[in-house]
């Protein structure tokens, strides 16, 4: 059985609160995610899913609605205390990379274990392991100028995982990339889930990686129009209400 590790009632993100061209981005949004799920958000551009995404990630908040991370509630959080939940909870994986350029592949995958507080020692370990578990090793001591888009986002997912998190957000991780690598970056995913039991959330306008995931959630202007299983990954009877 496998408990919510997220959950969501009825969130609304507005924009120009209080004027005349208000504008809601989010219409209602119920959603749960499972500990161990391996799940895809939807929908083309505009549909809402970055703005989605950024809620998740405890990078915005709703302008309504509840949501709940690992039982906790968001809205009673403060600034600084979804600084730590982001930093601990949930690894963020772009389409962008997002890698800090001066820095080796080492030290940016290093850099999140800094603000949890581990020592250079601790550091070093885990990012040479991380590195090697996404076979970036030998590339450890590289900057990002001098890796190939593929090779960044595998630095980028190892960075993700520093702090152990329990959710990993991806948006558009293959949006940058060619079809042969994209496909090389899909894999690490898939390790991470069935080896390691990561919750994964993969925000995609690709409904064909989106297939390759236990559940896809389409958005459509804001709302979500569906929420299904996908075939051979069904997992049926594995969830519980918590």
């Amino acid at each position: 059985m496998r408990k919510k590790i997220i959950e969501m009632r009825g969130i609304v993100k507005s924009y120009y609160l209080g004027t005349s061209n208000e504008l809601e981005i989010l219409h209602g949004i119920d959603l749960d995610v499972y500990e161990g799920e391996f799940l895809s958000i939807v929908g083309a551009s505009g549909s809402g899913k970055s703005t989605l995404m950024n809620i998740l990630g405890a990078l915005d908040r709703p302008t309504r609605g509840t949501y709940f991370l690992d039982h906790l509630p968001m809205e009673n959080v403060k600034d600084d205390g979804l600084s730590k939940i982001r930093n601990k909870k949930i690894g963020f994986v772009f389409q962008t990379f997002n890698l800090i350029p001066r820095s080796t592949a080492l030290k940016n995958v290093a850099l999140p274990m800094l603000y949890g507080g581990k020592s250079r020692s601790e550091r070093t370990k885990r990012a040479t392991e991380l590195l090697k578990l996404v076979e970036m090793n030998d590339r450890s001591h590289h900057r990002p100028n001098e890796l190939s888009g593929g090779q960044k986002q595998r630095v980028a997912i190892a960075r993700a995982m520093a702090n152990d998190p329990a959710i990993i957000l991806a948006d558009e991780p293959t949006g940058a990339l060619d079809t042969q690598t994209g496909r090389l970056v899909m894999d690490i995913f898939h390790r991470l889930h069935q080896e390691q039991g990561k919750t994964i959330i993969l925000i995609t306008h690709n409904t064909e990686l989106a297939l390759e995931t236990q559940r896809t959630i389409k958005l459509r202007d804001g709302s979500i129009v569906e929420n299904h299983m996908n075939g051979q990954n069904q997992l049926e009877g594995c969830y519980e209400s918590v």
